[in-house]
């Protein structure tokens, strides 16, 4: 079942790499494809914007995940599990869903412009959907939103688990709330910030459904991602799934090396 669902299709996509067409009109092309991508302005700008979500939104998320979860986990905390809740919650949302609301959110005369002009910290309205940098902006924040609870579920699982006379040890050494944090909590919970760190890059890199529904990749391709460009390839521009493919595996090709920089970092040489 694994060779017949997962090997086989990467198997066919990697040839497919290699042709150029769309259904039973391929044609074999060699290296052509691999040789377009450098030269394709529109792949190398989705590459640009894909990048500087990962760069930007995913340690952005991993922080603020981390933070949250050891505030949640504080046994003096009332209510835990409604908080847990409401900030996991986002991650079971329509991913559609959630989109259309932002981008109204976000609109022009949204909700989000309304409250910060009644607030008088802005003169005029912000152009969150049609500026290129605003636009990067808001798919930043959608993204943060929706996945903040779901690695926060892995911290706070793990800090269940640490051996709550680690820090009363310290405690009895002198060590403050920070000192435990940095010198307790973030050496013991490494591998779990190893492992949400390159599952939210992988997640990142073939980000799709937050930029194809609240800016369509807009404006000017200022925000589109390297999947919603396969999807234009196969479906939006004259089809050629050879091209397509080859794409695919440029995603691949960048997750392996994010993957590996993540591991050296890391000091994680298993």
């Amino acid at each position: 079942m694994i060779a017949l669902f997962y090997f086989y299709p990467m198997i066919q996509a990697l040839m497919m790499s290699f042709q150029s067409g769309a259904g039973t009109n391929l044609k074999f092309v060699g290296f052509d494809n691999y040789i377009r991508l450098f030269k394709d302005p529109t792949f190398l700008a989705s590459v640009r914007n894909t990048v500087i979500y990962l760069l930007v939104q995913v340690p952005i998320m991993i922080v603020l995940a981390l933070f949250v979860s050891v505030l949640l986990n504080d046994p003096k905390l009332k209510c835990k599990g409604l908080f847990r809740t409401a900030i996991f919650l986002p991650a079971v949302t329509s991913l559609v869903a959630y989109s259309v609301i932002f981008k109204y959110l976000f609109g022009q005369a949204g909700l989000i412009n309304l409250m910060l002009l009644k607030l008088s910290i802005i003169s005029a309205p912000i152009q969150w959907l049609t500026d290129p940098f605003w636009a990067k902006i808001t798919i930043i924040i959608a993204i943060t939103w929706r996945w903040t609870g779901y690695n926060m579920i892995f911290y706070l699982s793990a800090l269940q688990n640490i051996d709550n006379s680690i820090y009363e040890a310290a405690r009895i050494d002198g060590a403050n709330a920070f000192q435990q944090f940095y010198k307790i909590t973030v050496p013991i919970l490494k591998p779990i910030i190893l492992f949400t760190s390159i599952t939210s890059t992988i997640g990142t890199l073939q980000l799709f459904d937050e930029v194809m529904n609240i800016t369509r990749g807009g404006p000017g391709n200022a925000t589109m991602s390297i999947s919603q460009y396969i999807y234009n390839l196969s479906f939006k521009y004259t089809p050629d799934f050879g091209y397509a493919a080859t794409v695919s595996y440029a995603i691949v090709i960048m997750i392996v090396i994010f993957s590996i920089i993540q591991f050296r970092v890391a000091g994680d040489r298993k």
